[in-house]
């Protein structure tokens, strides 16, 4: 199999005018066997970077290898049929004109395989991606998934050391979607195919991946296991981007080496790692995941690692089957969001504690300051 290596690698589209940098100065190194997705919102840079490794495209600047032989740069870019790649596409891509079993026979075919070879290839693939016995079915008598399915095969019947997948799960619904991505990830055990998976949905990138690299108007904001991207946020972006946070303005209190107290009003006062260079008095933003938010009628309840609490009114609830959702007003009037076990019952008016866990939070200097210091 193979890794991939990019190095400061750009791309930009428009005239002089309008000059928009799809992918800028991007470094990220994607190991051997490894399941590794590009995540970001729309526009930032994703797509083209998966483009950019597949050979479709041509970067401005920098540099692709894949298992050390240099495979793109300015001028010069290998073909993606010499690439050693297979490519899955959002819309699937099938030959409504031919059968499952001639779809995934089509790459063998151009490369003029034996017969015999080509029909023992495909059955295997087929048993791969659970098809067998759908062999002489149309594309319009197969679900979403199947057609899914489908595609994966063709791409993998060609025996790729690498297979890139854009959103290939978006036009499937919630229940297929979950129950295909476990599928995929399987799938990426069973062969030791190199993956690199294009998403926007947290959920799916988490857990699917090994690793993550969360992107943002062309720039690499964090590249990280779906653990530390999640739970340890390089900068405030990726702490948005990743799911539910409460992000909450406060004043730095105190500050002793690399922690300190931060003060959230309303009597919250958090002892936080703070980021390099952060003086007592400056303004911050604590990023605090509601799932790390404990609820309780008595201060202290809660989880041993939580050591601040506060009181707070219970403003709305919503119930979502697995967990019940929380918005709760401080005294400082900010709100904040927790998540609970749907046994854990409180209703709307009602004053409780909240304590924190502050193993679980990040810090951030304030966007304001930022972008002063910037």
């Amino acid at each position: 199999m193979a890794g991939i290596t990019i190095e400061a690698l750009s791309k930009t589209y428009g005239s002089h005018d309008t000059d928009a940098a799809a992918v800028d100065d991007l470094d990220l190194a994607i190991e051997d066997n490894q399941f590794v997705t590009l995540l970001g919102p729309s526009g930032c840079g994703k797509t083209t970077t998966l483009r950019l490794i597949a050979g479709y495209i041509m970067p401005d600047a920098g540099t692709i290898h894949v298992d050390g032989r240099l495979v793109s740069s300015p001028g010069s870019v290998v073909s993606p049929d010499r690439r050693g790649m297979g490519m899955v596409f959002q819309n699937y891509a099938v030959w409504p004109h031919k059968t499952v079993f001639e779809n995934v026979a089509f790459g063998p075919k151009l490369r003029k395989i034996a017969a015999a070879k080509l029909r023992s290839q495909v059955e295997d693939t087929l048993g791969l991606v659970n098809l067998t016995g759908l062999e002489g079915r149309y594309p319009n008598e197969l679900s979403g998934g199947q057609q899914q399915r489908v595609a994966l095969a063709r791409s993998l019947v060609v025996e790729p050391e690498i297979l890139l997948l854009d959103e290939p799960l978006s036009n499937l619904d919630a229940k297929l979607r979950e129950h295909m991505r476990h599928e995929l990830k399987q799938l990426q055990r069973r062969t030791g195919i190199t993956f690199v998976y294009v998403t926007h949905d947290q959920t799916e990138a988490l857990a699917l991946s090994d690793r993550i690299a969360v992107m943002h108007a062309g720039r690499l904001q964090q590249y990280g296991t779906p653990y530390e991207v999640y739970a340890k946020p390089a900068n405030r972006l990726v702490a948005d981007f990743m799911g539910l946070v409460n992000l909450m303005p406060a004043t730095v209190a105190a500050v002793r080496g690399e922690r300190g107290v931060v003060d959230l009003g309303a009597g919250l006062r958090l002892d936080l790692a703070l980021p390099s260079g952060i003086a007592a008095g400056e303004r911050v933003e604590v990023a605090i995941r509601p799932e790390n938010v404990r609820l309780g009628t008595e201060a202290g309840d809660g989880d041993a690692h939580a050591h601040a609490h506060a009181r707070a009114e219970i403003v709305d609830r919503t119930f979502l089957g697995n967990l019940t959702e929380y918005y709760l007003e401080l005294g400082s009037g900010q709100t904040v969001r927790a998540q609970t076990h749907p046994r854990q019952e409180f209703a709307i008016g009602d004053r409780v504690a909240i304590a924190v866990d502050t193993s679980l939070c990040s810090v951030f200097r304030s966007e304001k300051d930022a972008a002063q210091a910037a």
